[in-house]
């Protein structure tokens, strides 16, 4: 009887929906009079609150074209532009007053030289300085079909390319014995470990350096607890149907590695989109050698499966094309507070994965009547720690 009472839907009547309603209205009351009557304490603020955010810097040739966030509580009035250490006339649109979370450009008619490095300072009416840096004075990349179809090249190169490679040591590693396809699985997982490591940092460096406002570095957390849970429950509802299958774990591999290398991308697009062509190139070099131990992580779960070479070539589209992505983002529209949270989006990807491939590793113990933590496995994980972090040698940002 009470199993069927439990089962019976539950119907809201009014009376219920008014205490479900009537707390969020006295909070919106509560809210409304403290913003506009005020707590009744009385006094001026010992220093001006502002907070002003260079967030790009455009070189044209008329200039520069900075555009600058409120990211603080009040309101801020630019008062004077320095360039290096010379005051210099600008050109504010909309207004040089900023409300909060206002956006607005500064075109300065300076004749930089390329090459050379500047400063760019606002003081506002209260006395307060926020700068920008270029380091390398250059044009920056106007959109266009040619720049387009470069950026997407380098992607290519870096994220398509090397994953192909790494895919082609499958018909080698199908010759293992079920001790060796484990010692695989454990290099996969020390493969993605180094990459959740990596992946994770840059988000949390890109999320410190964004807006406080926006608190950057909580979204790389909260991206990557949501992304994990999200895919967690997305495999078990496929385990439920009887769909998991090792082409499955590798099409999750491949995503998690793909938004890992939309980061890579990122970070070739802003060095050339900010002149320094030589560490772009640097980063391209670095990055495929990188990307090349990737595909063995993705082809690891169908050693015991036969794929065709489209399943191959998918999971090198899946993997890498979002290398092109970032490429794309980073040269162009590059923004630290979005890029902070594709990166913890990634990071929680690439411990579901670590997580899926670890039951993998056990299940085939069972299956063998072998121990899940072997020497076996525990090398190949080192193993995989070890290439990653040799192969990011060549890579600095």
């Amino acid at each position: 009887m009470q199993e069927e009472l439990n089962r019976r839907p539950i119907k809201l009547t009014s009376r219920a929906w008014i205490w479900g309603i009537a707390p969020l209205i006295i909070l919106v009351l509560i809210i409304y009079v403290l913003s506009n009557v005020g707590t009744g304490i009385k006094g001026d603020s010992v220093a001006p609150i502002e907070q002003l955010n260079i967030e790009k810097i455009i070189l044209t040739d008329e200039g520069f074209t900075v555009k600058v966030l409120n990211s603080g509580p009040d309101t801020a009035t630019i008062a004077q532009v320095i360039v290096n250490d010379a005051f210099w006339n600008a050109t504010f649109h909309p207004s040089a007053t900023l409300s909060r979370l206002d956006q607005i450009e500064i075109k300065i008619p300076y004749g930089w030289v390329e090459g050379d490095p500047y400063t760019l300072t606002v003081i506002t009416t209260n006395g307060l300085i926020f700068s920008g840096e270029v380091p390398i004075a250059a044009l920056t990349p106007v959109p266009d079909a040619k720049r387009f179809s470069q950026y997407a090249l380098i992607g290519f190169y870096v994220g398509v390319v090397p994953v192909g490679l790494g895919l082609l040591w499958f018909p080698f590693l199908r010759r293992f014995s079920p001790t060796g396809i484990q010692g695989v699985l454990a290099l996969t997982v020390g493969l993605l470990f180094f990459l959740f490591i990596d992946t994770f940092q840059e988000g949390l460096e890109l999320g410190a350096a964004s807006p406080g406002i926006f608190q950057g570095e909580g979204l790389v957390w909260f991206g990557a607890l949501l992304s994990f849970l999200f895919l967690v429950a997305l495999d078990q509802a496929s385990e439920r149907k009887n769909k998991s299958s090792g082409k499955q774990v590798a099409y999750k591999i491949a995503g998690g590695i793909g938004l890992h290398n939309l980061g890579e991308g990122l970070a070739i697009g802003a060095a050339f989109a900010t002149g320094e062509a030589a560490l772009g190139t640097f980063l391209i070099i670095g990055f495929t050698l990188h990307n090349i131990t990737e595909g063995v992580g993705i082809a690891s779960p169908l050693l015991k499966e036969r794929p065709t070479w489209r399943t191959f070539l998918s999971l090198a589209i899946v993997a890498g094309s979002p290398a092109i992505i970032g490429t794309w983002i980073g040269g162009f529209v590059f923004n630290g507070t979005l890029a902070a949270l594709f990166f913890g989006i990634g990071a929680g990807a690439i411990v579901q994965v670590i997580y899926v491939i670890s039951k993998m590793i056990i299940s085939e113990a069972q299956k063998s009547a072998r121990p899940a933590v072997s020497w076996v496995n525990l090398a190949s994980l080192t193993l995989g720690i070890v290439l990653m972090y040799v192969t990011a040698l060549f890579v600095s940002i």
